[in-house]
């Protein structure tokens, strides 16, 4: 069987050389290399040495020197097909069929690969250009902190206003309008007009496959009245999301330049990926997508224990909370994360740019186990003030520990999460100082043992101390249209879909709220196609009940029109819509007006009151029910 040099190179680049080497050579790291005696002839003094970055081993003994397919050949008197094949088994790689067709196709992604280079170099050289929306690319990287050597050390380039540009770039040189549809670089309508260029006016990220092959970009939007501020190429001959990684080439370079304890960072984007390899951090980024299987099993092919590193803000705490989920019926002995949640809604592009390298390595040290992080999650689910509460963590707990596919390790998740539930509800059962979940990634506090004759205090974390406090002290009255777009929500739960963002940051406008708006962000992300009974079921478990109550009776006084049983259900969401982006207005402007009381007297001060003033006005009137009045001025 013939093998493709395709074929040849992804089998190299999934298995590590000092893993395969290692199960018959006893190594020990040295520096940048591995190192260990001779399996070719007799030795004292290791001589030795295997090198992950460069794929190599060399022994200074025989002289011998090559890949992992020629030291099974030497050491296992292998050919070279069985080489292959034993390896591709253990990288659990099919074996390519050898026709005529499987030829043809080898040579197809070979010209596909060939016009993707091309296009990389095209974007890089429009970057340059003396266009104003050139030079609007180069400002914005100037302001996110890249030099010019940053911006040709990741290839970064610019896609053009014009439809056709590329395209006709392209053509010039030679492609076929059909092939560049086919690696993602055209987009085809059916029916409608010629195929047109995919990225227009956008700062341009190329995406490389394991062997450092431009296989598809990434694009940044430039325009902020743009829909995707982000966009990836789509899937392809030579792309597939689920199975690669951003930055994962120059990321294993970084690994193999640091001679011990090197870490591996997954973090959530571009430039928070260009941060951390700016800062000497080997990281890469999943694309567009949830973690997948495939990527966690690459990432452990390069590390036994990658940092999972999220923003800190809510949406980070999802995507932890995701990846947890993802990797969990997954996690063997020697191969688990560790979790990193950078605090003050931070990213690492930002503590980059704001406090430097140094300040970036050391918080991307700050991390947590990944059971420690599981149970927290679990914890801080809802209130343990019952009985029934306590059951039902403790049965998530197994639950969760059950998920493990790896039978030994299943149990010891189980024995580690229920030790950690007696210690949080019984701490008098403990004759140390008892676990207590992290509290906003500061660390846990010891508290002492319980004695006899005082008081139990079982430790309830913030975000569940806040909801349970609020369900039950409902004394203050709510406003109203803030209830009657919660009553909203609750009454259509389909209306969430596209408004998680912004019910994350800006509420309801209502502080009384906030417990709602988080457990139906957690819901969302939680259930999928909730109806409103299910919902309602959801809520009440989670102590709202009272809440709710009151959210309906406020709700009655508001006016709202989308509250009436005679709307239409477009006309409905529509009139919530419009009261909701009203209300989130309102806030942003409370908020930019409290955070700029030292412009008080200034221009911008008066010109932000006045808009915040007159919208306030229209809402407690009821004129923003009105039709048309969507930001009275």
């Amino acid at each position: 069987m013939r093998f493709d040099d395709h074929f040849l190179e992804e089998l190299k680049t999934r298995l590590r050389p000092s893993e395969v080497i290692g199960k018959s050579v006893k190594l020990r790291k040295n520096g940048r290399e591995w190192v260990g005696l001779s399996p070719f002839s007799k030795e004292k003094t290791p001589s030795f040495y295997v090198n992950d970055e460069k794929r190599f081993f060399h022994d200074f003994s025989s002289g011998k020197h090559g890949d992992i397919i020629s030291f099974l050949q030497e050491t296992e008197r292998l050919s070279f097909n069985e080489a292959v094949e034993k390896l591709a088994a253990e990288a659990g790689m099919a074996l390519p069929v050898d026709t005529p067709q499987a030829k043809a196709a080898e040579m197809k992604r070979r010209g596909l690969t060939d016009w993707m280079d091309l296009a990389q170099k095209w974007f890089v050289s429009r970057l340059q250009d003396k266009t104003p929306a050139a030079q609007n690319a180069r400002d914005y990287l100037e302001r996110r902190g890249l030099s010019k050597e940053d911006i040709l050390t990741f290839g970064l380039g610019y896609a053009p206003r014009d439809r056709t540009a590329l395209k006709d770039a392209l053509v010039q040189r030679g492609a076929k309008v059909s092939e560049l549809v086919e690696c993602g670089l055209l987009i085809e309508v059916e029916g409608g007009s010629a195929p047109y260029d995919r990225f227009r006016d956008r700062l341009m990220f190329p995406i490389e496959d394991q062997r450092g092959m431009v296989v598809s970009f990434g694009g940044r939007a430039l325009n902020p009245d743009d829909k995707a501020k982000y966009l990836n190429g789509p899937e392809t001959t030579l792309f597939h999301k689920g199975q690669m990684l951003f930055g994962l080439p120059k990321a294993l370079k970084l690994l193999g330049a640091q001679e011990t304890h090197a870490e591996l960072v997954v973090v959530e984007g571009y430039m928070d990926v260009i941060a951390c390899q700016r800062a000497h951090v080997a990281a890469v980024a999943p694309l567009g997508t949830a973690l997948t299987e495939e990527q966690i099993e690459i990432l452990w092919r390069r590390h036994p224990e990658p940092t999972l590193c999220f923003d800190g803000d809510k949406a980070g705490q999802r995507a932890a909370s995701r990846a947890l989920d993802r990797a969990l019926p997954k996690l063997k002995p020697g191969r688990s994360f560790k979790v990193c949640l950078i605090t003050g809604g931070k990213d690492p592009d930002d503590v980059l740019r704001e406090k430097g390298a140094l300040a970036l390595r050391e918080a991307l040290k700050e991390t947590r186990p990944f059971v420690e992080v599981l149970f927290s999650r679990e914890a801080e689910a809802e209130p343990l003030d019952t009985p029934e509460r306590k059951a039902g963590f403790k049965k998530r707990l197994r639950a969760l520990a059950a998920q493990i596919e790896d039978k030994d390790l299943a149990e010891a998740y189980r024995q580690d999460l229920l030790e950690r539930y007696d210690t949080l509800l019984h701490p008098q059962r403990q004759a140390k100082a008892p676990f207590v979940p992290n509290q906003g990634g500061q660390g846990s506090a010891p508290r002492k043992p319980w004695q006899p004759g005082q008081k139990r205090e079982i430790y309830i974390p913030p975000a569940m101390e806040e909801t349970r406090r609020a369900a039950v002290n409902l004394s203050a009255a709510l406003d109203p249209t803030a209830a009657s777009l919660a009553q909203g929500l609750v009454d259509n739960p389909d209306w969430m879909l596209d408004q998680v963002e912004g019910l994350e940051a800006y509420g309801f406008g209502d502080d009384a709220l906030a417990p709602l708006a988080k457990a139906l962000i957690a819901l969302s992300f939680q259930h999928e196609g909730l109806d409103r009974p299910a919902l309602s079921r959801h809520l009440q478990k989670q102590g709202l009940g009272a809440l709710l109550s009151e959210i309906q009776k406020a709700a009655l006084k508001s006016g709202a029109p989308f509250l009436s049983p005679d709307i239409s259900s477009a006309d409905a969401h529509a009139r919530w819509l419009q009261a909701f982006n009203a209300v989130s207005r309102l806030t942003a402007l409370d908020r930019a007006l409290n955070s700029a009381r030292e412009q008080v007297g200034t221009e911008f001060f008066s010109r932000l009151k006045l808009e915040r003033d007159a919208l306030r006005k229209s809402l407690r009137s009821g004129q923003i029910w009105q039709d048309g009045d969507e930001s009275p001025t």
